[in-house]
């Protein structure tokens, strides 16, 4: 895969994120895709030039891995005969080690991720999609009460529509995961899962291909989300979300997302104007009002209409006070089981809007902002915790602790408190 851009989604601080399921595992960067936007836009780790070899001891240390680990998958109830068809030749997968090893260093802001997960060409290629399988989407979304244009955005981010789904053979990258020390548990349980899918009959290990990290089909299941969520929605008795069809994946994504509490005609979000003298301090995911009660407040659509009362909401401030301002609800904690971060979700949610023929956002970003990169975002957070204002660690990662930190100390310095990490607030703290 080729790329060009690659950007760091902004993660919630390790100390106060409660752990969700995800379909896969979260990482922290997003790859973004060329100008054509060919390509997904899913989270990926950007591989370094050098190559990970492995040695003869190397591999003969896999290789009694492998042999032990078979003991450990008999007693979950894997028979010998599956181990011995989806292990059989397995070797050790140096470019997954290699892409998992490795975090880009620098953010990309969500305005450059946004203007590739909802450029024109992921618009124009959702739309064509959605017509071709509107039929289907619109039998799902009876079926799940998922609105067809967020499968079909799920279905645009996660495999830009199902032309890059990975070629990776899965059972290969999760043994090599599993047996590597950093993450092992975690991946020797989706390798358990993966076993229990090709025991089940759902698709030959020769077909499970997918992602570096396991991640499989249209819409990039993890194993154990497979599991759990995968469905058979056009009855011919297997889950199959690796076929060139994408019914039963997109039938999968929209089982996910209703078993996690989807609201059928509820928004993820909605962009909203904030009034002069808007109390930044109300900006933040744990204090929500009922949209006609933000009315009150005057926070109203860019047409100046109160929006309406679809449930509690949130007012999201993803650049800070000089970008789009929306108010969100609960679909939008939905759709963050499926990933965490703040810009995928918009991504998800602002294409799905422009499928369903919503216009672009209408404020505009401040694109002559440069974010913080990782080693300035850790400096931050030192910065801020010696002046009196614990970011509750210090990651890299700019998470509600750091938020609130960041707004903390903006009120005791006079300034808005929008909680947004910026470039001059770091400069002034120098």
């Amino acid at each position: 895969m080729t790329v060009a851009l690659w950007a760091s989604i902004v993660q919630a601080d390790a100390t106060d994120k409660s752990v969700r399921p995800l379909v896969r595992p979260l990482v922290d960067n997003v790859q973004l895709a060329s100008a054509d936007v060919t390509v997904s836009v899913r989270p990926e780790l950007r591989p370094k030039v050098e190559l990970h070899r492995v040695s003869a001891e190397g591999n003969a240390r896999f290789q009694a891995w492998l042999a032990a680990f078979r003991e450990r998958a008999q007693a979950t109830g894997i028979s010998a005969n599956t181990l011995n068809r989806a292990l059989a030749g397995v070797t050790y997968d140096s470019d997954s080690i290699k892409r998992d090893r490795n975090q880009a260093e620098f953010s990309k802001p969500i305005w450059e991720y946004l203007d590739s997960a909802v450029s024109n060409t992921r618009v124009s290629n959702g739309r064509a999609g959605l017509n071709q399988y509107r039929e289907t989407l619109t039998r799902i979304e009876a079926h799940y009460g998922v609105e067809k244009e967020v499968v079909t955005a799920i279905w645009g981010l996660e495999t830009s529509f199902g032309t890059y789904r990975g070629s990776k053979q899965t059972i290969r990258s999760l043994a090599t995961l599993a047996f590597d020390a950093r993450r092992a548990s975690f991946f020797e349980s989706q390798l358990i899962a993966a076993l229990q899918i090709l025991q089940a009959g759902d698709v030959d290990a020769g077909n499970m291909v997918g992602s570096w990290a396991g991640a499989m089909g249209h819409t990039q299941f993890m194993p154990t989300s497979f599991l759990d969520h995968a469905v058979d929605f056009d009855g011919d008795g297997r889950r199959d979300i690796w076929s060139d069809d994408p019914t039963d994946a997109l039938a999968s994504a929209a089982a996910y997302l209703a078993k996690h509490g989807w609201t059928q005609g509820q928004p993820w979000g909605v962009e909203v104007q904030l009034p002069s003298g808007f109390d930044y301090t109300e900006a933040r995911r744990d204090f929500t009002l009922m949209p006609s009660e933000w009315a009150a407040r005057g926070v109203l659509t860019h047409t100046g209409e109160a929006v309406p009362d679809h449930g509690q909401a949130a007012i999201l401030l993803p650049a800070g006070g000089r970008g789009v301002a929306l108010m969100i609800f609960n679909n939008f904690k939905v759709i963050e089981a499926y990933n965490g971060a703040d810009a995928y979700v918009i991504g998800i949610g602002h294409l799905s809007d422009r499928l369903a023929s919503a216009p672009p956002f209408q404020a505009t970003w401040p694109r002559g902002d440069r974010v913080l990169s990782f080693i300035e975002r850790k400096e931050l957070q030192r910065r801020l915790t010696q002046a009196g204002f614990d970011t509750q660690g210090i990651d890299g990662r700019t998470g509600p602790n750091t938020i609130d930190a960041v707004r903390a100390f903006q009120v005791a310095q006079g300034l808005v408190p929008d909680g947004y990490p910026s470039l001059s607030l770091l400069e002034r703290m120098r």
